[in-house]
């Protein structure tokens, strides 16, 4: 899998280290992001900086963890490149979960304040 990951306090910070969220990524990351709310991370600061392409599928995964974790915690997005962040916003997914720019921003606000 390739994604970087990195627990600051009571936040896990997952960081896909890919340029596309698609169909070949989705269901794997998926699952390893299920794991990871398995294993009692609630709290998921997702760092899109390296993903220039995201579609339906990756989308798809991203509201998959954020239902897993149902209540029980919270996620975050930080890092949105402007294709990205495009993607987010024509789909309305900017609504629903909280972006931020950078992941101090997110860490900030998001409460870990790293």
């Amino acid at each position: 899998m390739q994604i970087q990951e990195e627990k600051l306090a009571d936040t896990l910070v997952v960081k896909p280290l890919v340029k596309r969220i698609d169909a070949s990524f989705a269901p794997e990351f998926k699952a390893v992001m299920l794991d990871r709310i398995g294993s009692g991370n609630v709290k998921i600061l997702l760092e899109l900086s390296e993903v220039d392409f995201i579609d339906s599928s990756g989308l798809g995964a991203i509201v998959s963890i954020l239902k897993a974790l149902a209540g029980r915690g919270g996620i975050a997005i930080c890092g949105l490149r402007e294709t990205v962040g495009a993607v987010f916003r024509l789909s309305h997914m900017d609504k629903i979960f909280r972006i931020f720019p950078s992941k101090e921003d997110a860490l900030r606000e998001f409460g870990t304040g790293k």
